[in-house]
């Protein structure tokens, strides 16, 4: 078993992992361990932008402020909302600083969108629809310039080096199957989010909980994993089987598009008076009512009123993937449906991004740090990432906890080359099913016993491999998802039950 020493170990190479590895100081050794390549992350699916004030003026301050409180029902954290609106202007220099290039005017003023849940047009983009994809280019350029920077490619992090409450680091696996022990005076969880427990979702293929499920091992305290938000707008391909759905980001309905359901009629107005720009959590459940009532398994987008190469400008990347699919932007009708997207809820962390457990952060969509309550106002992720990616960086630049003697105490397993797929898709099948927009008692009782079968049977069968510690994560986290969605009887949010 190989052991490296190091002063920060972080899992997870996404926006919430590499902004706060830039903003360590460079005097400290940081590792980064991915468990795939560096160029693949949800980060870099993000296409709408990021929300931010960027100067403190108190009134859109406190706009911004409202806006993100009330699209998560007022169960928000109201200090770390605060803070996430209050430092997002520094943050959104400093990203400038790393070559971030937002989209600007002729006159060289940055643009600004409009999103659902948002009473101002106060959303940065980059590319017109390349958001995450452009900022992560920028930053991994920075990230490999840093001589104290080491990245790990192709390694799964499996288990939290923990005793007496203490995290000392990570064991992870390489792709030759070859156990490394990191040792480190500080461990950030960045792993993002869950979306492969479900059978269709946005998320990208690595996205299957795994900072949650070593947390939950570990006995780290998390939160509200019942609030998951499906996004209201993937692209319906009813000839394809894909579960990962292509997004048809929420900036095409703030800039004019319009939600009808099968028989042409425009029905938002029935539901809610900020009709197609309403928080996404009430516009899911609408679709959802639409679909059902009329028999259908998607509504559409409507862009034919708007000007078709304004909207190619604009949005290059879905213009030319729905072009692929014979649909074109400001011509056709564009089929949507709501799919898994975000992970409201995660591991329990302070404004400092602290765990329950010393010498252990989280940052990203793995993370609960109360800014979103019950549902994510739009594009306040990307946002979180790096203002509590700073918050931890600073916390961590100012202290110095020593590394504790590790007992070596890991079971070690035997290694099969299993992949997990039935498991996997038998899950995603439930979650679908049973855990979805709208729940019932019966269903998540039922879903409850399905899945505590699949992880007993896991836990029967201990597996030295990728593949058997992901299915493992995703069970484990959909359980505790699942006895959350059980224990919250009130629909409130994006966690909706009709008894």
């Amino acid at each position: 078993m190989k052991t490296i020493q190091t002063d920060v170990v972080i899992v997870g190479a996404g926006l919430a992992g590499i902004y706060t590895a830039l903003n360590i100081d460079s005097s400290k050794r940081i590792d980064i361990v991915v468990k795939e390549s560096l160029l693949i992350a949800n980060s870099n699916l993000a296409q709408g932008g990021i929300a931010a004030e960027q100067e403190f003026i108190q009134e859109n301050i406190d706009l911004h402020i409202e806006d993100t409180m009330k699209a998560g029902s007022y169960l928000n954290n109201l200090d770390a909302v605060t803070v996430l609106v209050s430092e997002a202007g520094q943050n959104i220099k400093k990203l400038m600083s790393f070559n971030v290039d937002f989209d600007r005017d002729e006159n060289g003023d940055i643009l600004l969108t409009k999103e659902g849940g948002h009473s101002s047009r106060r959303i940065l983009h980059s590319g017109g629809d390349s958001t995450g994809r452009d900022i992560m280019n920028a930053l991994k350029i920075e990230c490999f310039k840093r001589e104290n920077i080491h990245i790990h490619e192709n390694m799964m992090a499996l288990e939290l080096l923990h005793q007496e409450n203490e995290c000392l680091g990570v064991t992870c696996l390489d792709k030759s199957n070859n156990t490394i022990r990191f040792i480190a005076k500080n461990t950030i969880l960045a792993t993002g989010g869950i979306g492969n427990i479900y059978g269709s979702t946005t998320n990208s293929d690595i996205a299957t909980s795994d900072g949650i499920g070593m947390a939950l091992r570990a006995k780290v305290v998390t939160e509200n994993l019942e609030f998951i938000q499906f996004h209201p707008t993937a692209f319906h391909n009813e000839f394809t089987k894909r579960r990962i759905k292509f997004l048809i980001s929420e900036a095409v309905r703030g800039e004019g598009a319009y939600l009808i359901n099968s028989e042409g009629e425009r029905f938002m107005g029935k539901y809610s008076p900020l009709l197609e720009l309403a928080p996404r959590d009430k516009v899911s459940q609408a679709i959802y009512r639409e679909m059902y009532d009329t028999w259908t398994d998607h509504v559409y987008l409507d862009t034919r009123h708007l000007d078709k190469e304004f909207l190619k400008k604009r949005f290059p990347t879905i213009y030319n993937h729905l072009l692929n699919e014979n649909i074109t932007l400001g011509i056709d009708l564009i089929p949507v449906s709501p799919v898994q997207h975000f992970n409201v809820g995660g591991i329990k962390v302070d404004i400092f991004g602290l765990t329950s457990m010393e010498n252990l952060y989280a940052n990203g969509e793995c993370a609960s740090n109360g800014v979103h309550g019950a549902n994510r106002l739009a594009s306040n992720s990307l946002l979180e990432c790096i203002v509590f990616g700073q918050r931890i960086a600073d916390k961590i630049n100012s202290t110095s906890p020593q590394i504790a003697e590790f007992k070596n105490n890991l079971k070690q397993f035997s290694h099969h080359k299993y992949n997990y797929k039935p498991i996997k898709r038998k899950l995603g099948m439930i979650m679908d099913e049973y855990v979805g927009i709208v729940r019932t008692k019966d269903g998540l009782l039922f879903a409850k016993k399905q899945v505590g079968d699949i992880e007993k049977n896991l836990n029967k069968y201990p597996n030295n491999s990728k593949h058997y510690y992901e299915a493992l994560n995703m069970v484990q986290t959909a359980a505790v998802i699942i006895e959350s969605a059980l224990n919250r009887k009130e629909s409130i949010g994006c966690h909706y039950r009709i008894n």
